[in-house]
């Protein structure tokens, strides 16, 4: 079917829609997507254009096109009622009240949560990605489209997945970047490619994480064609953003309703704070 300056065209045999994009000069960008309910898996990275000026026109049809490929818009989500987790019908997280006693020496107790998943003997839950593609116009970071139920809304996150036992922090990065986004990154060199223990939430719960931060060489082989090696109930949307715009993105996407994850938006006022404030 074609919509304006869209066409999209479908092939059945390999459970694949090919988008086309008309830019005013006749060019064209061919965009493939997978169809979820065929195969279970979003669409590939390469949904990102890179004509930017296509990507990032807000009259451009694209801005409009929220159903790419039947079930797989994550629009489709929602939350049907919420009601108290009975104790035993917990399998991911419970509830702990602590008894301390404050600076003064007085008794309380504290309301907090914990996860169920840490494994035995780690001190580590999981890890955020700050991945990297390297490119010759620019850096730009891997981000994530994901619903979340807690909030009732769609959040824009970095890659991320809790660790397996006996899986040191940097492994379990590289893994699930590989998982979630299909791209095979390498580890940052120095210092500064795994964060400090970082704790969430801390006056809710003791949910922690490492930062690792990696880049992406995209004319590896790997990376040409990706492929995401998701889960039967993931849901996720891979797309890239400038570095240099990642604060103006996050603001551009809280306006259309999307929850943004505080990783990612700590990171993109780092990113503003350093150049209002010329630390570099």
């Amino acid at each position: 079917m074609t919509l304006g300056m869209l066409s999209i065209s479908r092939h059945s045999q390999a459970s694949i829609s090919t988008l086309h994009i008309f830019s005013n000069s006749a060019s064209r960008v061919s965009l493939q997507l997978f169809d979820l309910s065929a195969t279970a898996r979003p669409y590939r990275p390469a949904i990102v254009v890179t004509r930017r000026q296509l990507s990032r026109s807000t009259s451009h049809p694209l801005r409009s096109l929220r159903v790419l490929g039947g079930n797989m818009s994550l629009s489709n989500a929602k939350i049907i009622s919420r009601e108290p987790l009975r104790e035993e019908e917990a399998r991911w997280t419970k509830l702990v009240k602590t008894t301390f006693t404050d600076p003064n020496g007085k008794t309380r107790n504290w309301e907090s949560a914990e996860r169920r998943t840490r494994p035995a003997g780690s001190e580590v839950d999981g890890v955020g990605i700050v991945a990297i593609l390297l490119k010759s116009e620019g850096p730009e970071i891997i981000l994530q489209k994901q619903y979340r139920p807690p909030v009732g809304k769609v959040c824009i996150e970095v890659p991320a997945g809790l660790i397996d036992e006996g899986e040191s922090v940097g492994t379990c990065a590289l893994r699930e970047l590989k998982e979630e986004t299909g791209y095979v990154g390498e580890l940052a060199s120095g210092p500064s490619a795994i964060s400090p223990l970082m704790f969430n939430d801390p006056g809710f719960c003791n949910t922690n994480l490492h930062l690792v931060h990696v880049t992406i060489d995209m004319d590896r082989p790997e990376n040409r064609e990706v492929k995401p090696e998701l889960e039967e109930n993931e849901f996720i949307e891979v797309f890239t953003v400038p570095l240099r715009n990642l604060l103006e993105e996050c603001r551009r996407l809280d306006d259309e309703g999307y929850a943004i994850d505080a990783r990612v938006g700590t990171l993109a006022e780092g990113i503003e704070l350093a150049s209002k404030w010329k630390l570099f």
